[in-house]
């Protein structure tokens, strides 16, 4: 491949060099055809294809959960006012998801008064407790200790009386023992009384208290998860309302609108009426026309000569700018089918400020790699590549002569020398048409040298954009 490929490219130069070159005379002696090397500024360069875009753009992406249906789009290359239609999505299943969000509000807000209501109502049973039921406890068992303090009072009294008459003979022993009965049972039901009030004070309080508190504490926690729930409802009701307002997608800003770039495997835009669409897609752009720049794809066999700061001619259709190389990337771009397996690099061209720069327009860039003044300039067409290193043949008067080359940069037509030959030495174009030991020479060619390398380059590009 290398072989015929350096043959191509022999062919081309050999007539570029006649071209250029009015110094190109045949020999008296012969008819080869030769060219005297002379010094000359030298100009590297690669020239790729790319399209302008803007630096700077507006995104207008897809607000709605999930995936959404597109029923309109406005064309690309549209020019539009702020706050004009761009986008209309299905609305079906954003309106259901709102329908049902309100409902689900409404029954939150339902639950929430309940709540509300139990809490007010726990709150209200403990001082009702407290100021009502227990302090009437209270008071009926204080009342009934009160009767049984006189029943016991009464009691001893009686029980004295019936001591003093059994002593003086008026009363029976069995008198006495009835009041001594009387007496122990006032006794007993007082301390029961007293009993009922202590457990009353400190032990069925406490308890009902805490039951109460428990019941409070219960329903203020049902509460603040029913307003957590509330809060829920209405954040997704209002989502909903305003997905179902986004499905009409308007412009932030005026200003020409395009669509984005699809993938190179697609034969559509990612946009179109009845596409699918997922939240947070680009759907369109809106660039900033004043900050514009060429984005193309520079070879992997010359990407490492390329560098920010570089200067590049573009020429546009009706126009054509000097700008700068701003970007290269340091990581390739996926090579498939698509690319025709090249492998390329995305170079950016930052564009000056010029009237008329739309994005999609094509543009043919071309990188200055390297400037040199004053170096040994040979045609590419004199060369021949073996693997034995670079030769020229040189016309003496002894016919032609090889001479062994030490090469430096090319571009497509000329190639540095920097040993091997002189200014104004004769070389003969295209040898190895012309003389055996050059054929023989490209026949046992198994690799290029670097300058063969270097020259066949831009051919490759060239193969690649057509591939």
């Amino acid at each position: 491949m290398w072989w015929s490929l350096g043959i191509g490219l022999i062919l081309i130069a050999s007539g570029a060099a006649t071209v250029w070159y009015t110094s190109t005379t045949a020999s008296d002696k012969s008819n080869y055809l030769t060219h005297n090397v002379a010094r000359g500024r030298l100009v590297v360069t690669v020239t790729e294809q790319g399209t302008l875009e803007s630096s700077s753009n507006t995104e207008i992406k897809c607000n709605i959960r999930g995936f959404s249906t597109v029923t309109w789009v406005i064309p690309t290359g549209t020019i539009v006012e702020e706050d004009e239609e761009l986008v209309r999505l299905d609305t079906k299943v954003v309106e259901e998801q709102y329908s049902l969000t309100k409902t689900n509000t409404f029954i939150a807000e339902a639950t929430l008064a309940e709540s509300q209501a139990s809490v007010d109502k726990a709150n209200i049973a403990i001082e009702a407790y407290e100021k009502g039921r227990y302090r009437s406890q209270l008071q009926e068992l204080e009342k009934d200790l009160e009767t049984h303090k006189r029943n016991l009072r009464n009691a001893r009294g009686m029980m004295a009386r019936s001591e003093t008459l059994f002593r003086q003979g008026f009363a029976t022993a069995l008198e006495v023992e009835a009041n001594g009965y009387t007496l122990k049972q006032a006794e007993l039901e007082l301390q029961v009384k007293e009993t009922e009030i202590h457990v009353l004070q400190n032990f069925t309080r406490e308890m009902q208290l805490e039951t109460l508190k428990g019941n409070l504490i219960a329903s203020e926690s049902k509460l603040a998860a029913d307003k957590a729930g509330l809060a829920m409802e209405i954040k997704r009701r209002d989502r909903a309302k305003q997905e179902l307002a986004d499905c009409v997608i308007r412009a932030p800003r005026s200003g020409l609108v395009i669509y984005p770039s699809a993938a190179s495997w697609k034969s559509t835009p990612d946009i179109t009426e009845g596409a699918t669409v997922r939240k947070d897609q680009v759907l369109l752009l809106i660039p900033d026309l004043r900050r514009m720049q060429v984005r193309l794809g520079v070879h992997e066999s010359v990407v490492d000569q390329v560098r920010p700061g570089l200067e590049a001619i573009v020429t546009l259709p009706d126009r054509t700018l000097r700008a700068t190389v701003s970007e290269v990337a340091s990581v390739t771009r996926p090579a498939g089918w698509w690319t025709g397996n090249v492998v390329k690099y995305d170079t950016v061209i930052e564009l000056p400020e010029d009237e008329g720069l739309k994005p999609g327009m094509s543009a043919e860039v071309e990188i200055v790699l390297s400037e040199q003044d004053d170096v040994l300039l040979i045609p590419v067409a004199a060369v021949v590549e073996s693997e034995q290193g670079s030769f020229c043949w040189v016309e003496t008067q002894q016919g032609a002569e090889r001479r062994p080359l030490r090469l430096g940069k090319s571009n497509d037509v000329f190639i540095e020398v920097l040993s091997g030959l002189t200014a104004g030495d004769p070389v003969l174009l295209n040898p190895a048409a012309m003389l055996e030991d050059a054929e023989t020479e490209m026949r046992t060619t198994v690799r290029p040298s670097t300058a063969q390398h270097n020259a066949s380059d831009a051919a490759q590009q060239t193969t690649g954009e057509e591939q």
